[in-house]
């Protein structure tokens, strides 16, 4: 297994990581831990979950996901063999989401710090490694869409407000990192642009998808991935082994899930 570091975060992550959203619709808790099992004995240490997971997402499935690798952390005790990734739900009314939160989750004070005790606690952890954003509060373009269209109207929550939420959440020791998904450049260079004016924690790494038919990622976030060598990109869905096209731009087979952007720049 190859390894990569998260961002300049000192913390190697595996190349190849898990993905869990089917655990707990598709996949039954013990094929779950089955999964991580056999994952952790290929070399594999990243674990990548989400509040609303299992999908397809539902009230009934909301939560699953995390609860399963709770206990498989609990049963194993094998906190310390995995780098821990969940994320917190922005605004889910327009997706079907009012289950969540009430339908009022957005990425304010009060539904951070509620998303993040729920997830420790079905987690069983004190502490994840990463903690991100699964999608932005504002209206914009997320989950791959085209065509941006502006919209004029208040943000239901502010950058700056979900910033400093997440700057408390490092300094009380629930979250050792965060990390955005399904943002946008201007998104994410806001947030960079925040943490360097106040000296709060910068994000690590970006979620978006990427594969044969979404490329939406070489617009705009791939150069800024590259010339911020401290940003860390997860692959969503990523290729498999394919020489030639698996890193992204050229010249890496095998990163199916996890790559480093910034790596370019080194080459």
């Amino acid at each position: 297994m190859e390894f990569r570091e998260l961002g300049r975060t000192g913390l190697k992550v595996s190349v190849i990581g898990l993905g869990t959203m089917t655990f707990g619709v598709q996949n039954t808790e013990a094929e779950g831990h089955a999964q991580i099992d056999r994952a952790l004995d290929a070399g594999v240490n990243f674990v990548d979950t989400a509040e609303v997971y299992a999908v397809p997402p539902t009230a009934e499935s909301y939560g699953t996901t995390e609860r399963i690798i709770g206990s498989w952390i609990a049963q194993r005790r094998g906190r310390d063999r995995i780098i821990l990734a969940t994320k917190v739900a922005g605004p889910g009314g327009a997706l079907g989401l009012t289950y969540v939160r009430g339908g009022d989750n957005r990425l304010d004070r009060q539904n951070i710090l509620q998303a993040i005790d729920g997830s420790l606690r079905r987690l069983q952890t004190d502490y994840v490694d990463l903690y991100q954003l699964h999608w932005p509060a504002r209206a914009t373009n997320f989950f791959g869409r085209l065509g941006y269209q502006h919209v004029d109207s208040p943000d239901v929550s502010t950058i700056d407000e979900t910033l400093e939420v997440l700057n408390d959440l490092v300094r009380a020791g629930k979250v050792r990192f965060i990390g955005v998904s399904n943002e946008t450049p201007w998104g994410m260079h806001r947030y960079l642009e925040l943490a360097e004016q106040r000296g709060w924690p910068r994000h690590v790494s970006i979620q978006n998808p990427y594969n044969l038919l979404n490329r939406s990622f070489e617009v705009g976030l791939a150069e800024m991935a590259i010339t911020r060598t401290d940003l860390f990109r997860v692959a969503s869905a990523g290729l498999r082994d394919t020489p030639g096209i698996a890193g992204g731009f050229g010249d890496r087979a095998g990163m199916s899930v996890c790559d480093c952007w910034a790596d370019r720049r080194r080459d």
